[in-house]
């Protein structure tokens, strides 16, 4: 049986040294590749790239992963930005918002990650908040990876893919402030920060806020890959009947 390809969205840097060449890249942390490939699917990475070709994409695709990285430009949610947040970055926020709104639409199964959920929260209407002290990595440190624990919401997505409370890596220092419409809260660090995000009902779709890529827990890949691996079955008659998916949630900003 062919495995599900899962896309992953990627940085796209104008300077990147390796070898003799320094060139602009698009690159992204292997440890992306390596949980899509242990938990059982086949990786192909996204550059960004026009907005409009992002359905074309999803339609390849059997899932979608939205990467970490930079904060989201605050326009995009109405706020003027904090003089903390970081450098903007128009184009990566444009493909992945059209990702999201494609998946979205077509249904496709898709997991945001750390940025990538809180991307989908605007792009489903939400707000973020743009700095919370102490979040960066241990003691507010920056560029290092933290582990707090996240516990999950009953009777949730997540909940069933990990019911138990439990320590994750994280890095990151914005977080979800108002929920985008139709999206639930699914895990809650112990401080009250939203860790995770979901939407209820057929189609496949959860944001986490810590980084499963930086540690060796699958189960929320697993999840997604086995969803995939249900559609895949579904369109070639292997699984049960399809059935009609809702209407998207909310179409990506311009």
């Amino acid at each position: 049986m062919n495995r599900p390809l899962i896309g992953i969205s990627t940085y796209l840097e104008t300077s990147v040294r390796w070898g003799v060449w320094d060139l602009p890249a698009a690159l992204l942390p292997a440890g992306y590749a390596r949980m899509v490939r242990e938990a059982g699917g086949l990786a192909a990475l996204l550059p960004p790239d026009s907005p409009d070709a992002a359905a074309e994409a999803v339609a390849r695709l059997d899932a979608v992963v939205v990467a970490g990285g930079p904060d989201v430009e605050p326009a995009r949610y109405g706020a003027g930005r904090d003089p903390r947040t970081g450098p903007p970055a128009p184009e990566r926020d444009a493909w992945e918002a059209a990702l999201i709104g494609a998946a979205l639409d077509a249904g496709t199964p898709l997991l945001g990650i750390c940025r990538g959920m809180q991307l989908l929260n605007v792009v489903c209407g939400g707000t973020l908040t743009q700095h919370l002290d102490g979040h960066a990595g241990p003691d507010g440190a920056t560029g290092v990876f933290g582990s707090h624990p996240v516990t999950p919401v009953p009777g949730t997505r997540y909940a069933s893919l990990v019911p138990d409370v439990c320590a994750v890596p994280a890095y990151h220092h914005q977080a979800v402030d108002r929920i985008g419409t139709g999206l639930v809260v699914s895990a809650y660090a112990a401080d009250g920060t939203v860790e995770a995000v979901e939407l209820p009902g057929s189609r496949w779709v959860l944001g986490v806020q810590w980084h499963p890529e930086a540690g060796d827990d699958l189960r929320v890949l697993r999840g997604l890959v086995d969803a995939a691996t249900r559609a895949v079955d579904t369109a070639t008659g292997a699984g049960a009947p399809a059935t009609e998916l809702p209407g998207p949630l909310a179409q990506p900003s311009a």
